[in-house]
């Protein structure tokens, strides 16, 4: 076998291999194809596609709900729709792509079809516009009256990511976003709030991880109206990808120098101010971040508006 020759493409003396004349596969090499098609996919008795449609009940596909692959066992969160596939999420952030066949995903234990969701108010067959988070779009909703509930983020630039992607469902579930300027404030704050059934604090906290200070003084505070959530992104710019930025990676900043500043510089963007526009600039949905910011931010927006 040759220098740089996959294993198993070595040509026989007496001809193309059978498997490259009549599939054109070539043995050992990976390729990328179609998983609903070939010698798996199924049957070649299998009914046709309008008698398996009638089989699983069509699930309307939401982005944000939590779906599986049946033939694969893939679970995730949908992100969305299209090309007649569905891509999905998984829990370490690995995204897959899968074709919308009758009976392929699974909700709830439920065997089902995924189909478009159409909108209750657009005409048959229009597709339902979602806003930035995932959710499905109220079109010219009012703003609801505001909730006693809150969230608390630690800084502007927080509250401005979080305005950006769940903006929209903020304003129609009520829920008002306050800043909370570091979270040394937060003992003063829950005490002066007053947090009860009707009135929870959400709190979202950056680097709560263990050992930090933000951790500790989370854990110093139990109260069945408040739930303390967060990432372990030393700042909130961590929690947008950098493939957005069209960067590898956050750049690694040496003990001592302050991280924004040495962030700044090597990404040579400009000085604070500047770079944070320019990267929040770049996000346009919840798919442009982490998932530990996105869970931490479901949660506590789930939590604020549980009052049951």
């Amino acid at each position: 076998m040759g220098p740089g020759r996959p294993r198993g493409t070595r040509e026989r003396e007496i001809g193309v291999h059978p498997l490259v004349r009549t599939t054109g596969y070539v043995p050992g090499v990976s390729t990328r194809r179609n998983p609903m098609t070939g010698i798996l996919a199924g049957p070649i008795d299998a009914p046709p596609a309008d008698r398996l449609a009638a089989v699983f009940p069509a699930v309307p596909a939401i982005p944000g709900m939590s779906v599986t692959h049946r033939a694969s066992g893939f679970t995730g969160t949908l992100v969305r729709i299209e090309s007649g596939g569905a891509e999905i999420r998984g829990r370490t952030g690995l995204e897959r792509v899968f074709r919308l066949a009758p009976g392929a995903f699974s909700v709830e234990g439920r065997a089902v079809s995924l189909v478009r969701a159409a909108s209750p108010t657009a005409p048959r067959g229009a597709v339902a516009e979602v806003t930035a988070s995932g959710s499905v779009a109220v079109p010219d909703a009012p703003a609801r009256v505001a909730r006693a509930g809150r969230l608390l983020v630690e800084g502007v630039h927080d509250a401005e990511l979080v305005e950006r992607v769940w903006g929209d469902d903020l304003r129609i579930e009520g829920v008002v976003v306050e800043r909370l300027d570091g979270i040394d404030h937060l003992a003063g704050t829950i005490e002066v709030f007053r947090p009860g059934p009707a009135r929870r604090l959400g709190v979202l906290v950056d680097h709560l991880v263990d050992g930090s200070k933000e951790s500790r003084i989370a854990a110093g505070h139990r109260h069945p109206d408040v739930l303390i959530t967060g990432t372990p992104f030393v700042d909130v710019w961590q929690a947008v990808k950098p493939s957005v930025l069209g960067i590898d990676g956050w750049p690694h900043v040496p003990k001592g120098v302050e991280w924004k500043s040495g962030v700044c510089g090597a990404l040579g963007f400009g000085d604070a101010p500047t770079t944070w526009r320019r990267i929040l600039s770049c996000v346009r949905t919840y798919a442009d971040l982490e998932p530990e910011l996105v869970g931490s931010v479901e949660r506590l927006i789930d939590f604020v508006t549980d009052t049951s």
